[in-house]
């Protein structure tokens, strides 16, 4: 167990080594501070002029600075194992007595602790500034349902944003895998944070029936915040399911693809 810890403690000094990486959590920071800065003085400070709540203001926040946050994750998912390829320190990794998925879960489970760390420091930042600087005298959340309170509404939004980003990290994390390839794991991860959407537009739950098994359709769960049933009728129990089926394959065929590679080339 403490071999294992150290094989992780090491993955995470790959991570925050990087001069990038100190740079991508300024950046989340400055962002999730900024923006209900930025709300407060256009709107002149004024509460009377209809500015906006703390918690609005922290959605607002939240919103533009987890898009970042999501991009960020998707970097180092990318390069966690690619990069070992590309610099060719795979080899050197691989000849210490470590089996193969200690390695892969190590590099895994580094990913998740800067999931949560970058996801700590934007809401840390963007809940800090919008409680001192917020010009709206109202407490509570555009489109927040009546049964929850700003807070436990504001809170279960983010827990949705991260259960998306945490899929979408996932899908870097095989391609990287698979693949070899930080780019492309970037660029398909990025190509489904747009794409996901139009998608969901255009295969409709509610117009065919096998489209409910598509993860398309289930990656936002912030639909069951305030309803019961999502597209095509589905539940949340439902589309948990679904993905966590998605995730158990996507991890599945990192680790097989993983444990067979000939490193050799």
């Amino acid at each position: 167990m403490g071999n294992f810890a150290a094989l992780i403690h090491n993955e995470n000094i790959k991570i925050y080594s990087r001069v990038r990486t100190w740079i991508m959590l300024i950046i989340l920071a400055v962002m999730s501070a900024l923006i209900p800065v930025l709300v407060y003085f256009t709107g002149n400070g004024d509460s009377n002029s209809g500015g906006m709540g703390v918690w609005d203001n922290f959605q607002v926040s939240i919103a533009i600075a987890f898009f970042l946050n999501t991009i960020f994750t998707v970097v180092v998912a990318s390069d966690s194992v690619a990069g070992e390829f590309s610099w060719g320190t795979i080899k050197l990794l691989l000849i210490r007595p470590w089996s193969r998925s200690k390695i892969l879960l190590s590099k895994y489970i580094a990913l998740v602790l800067f999931s949560l760390l970058s996801t700590g420091v934007l809401i840390a930042f963007g809940l800090g500034a919008s409680l001192i600087f917020s010009s709206g005298s109202s407490e509570g959340v555009a489109g927040m349902n009546s049964s929850w309170s700003p807070a436990q509404y504001s809170f279960l939004v983010i827990l949705c944003q991260f259960i998306q980003l945490f899929l979408t990290a996932g899908i870097a994390f095989m391609v990287s895998s698979v693949f070899r390839a930080s780019g492309l794991a970037i660029g398909l991860s990025l190509f489904i944070i747009f794409a996901s959407g139009i998608f969901s537009l255009l295969f409709n739950p509610d117009r065919f029936e096998w489209a409910r098994y598509l993860i398309f359709n289930h990656m936002d769960l912030s639909v069951y915040i305030n309803s019961d049933t999502g597209a095509g009728g589905s539940t949340l129990g439902f589309s948990i399911a679904v993905l966590a089926v998605y995730y158990v394959l996507f991890m599945l065929v990192s680790w097989i693809v993983f444990r067979k590679r000939d490193v050799a080339a």
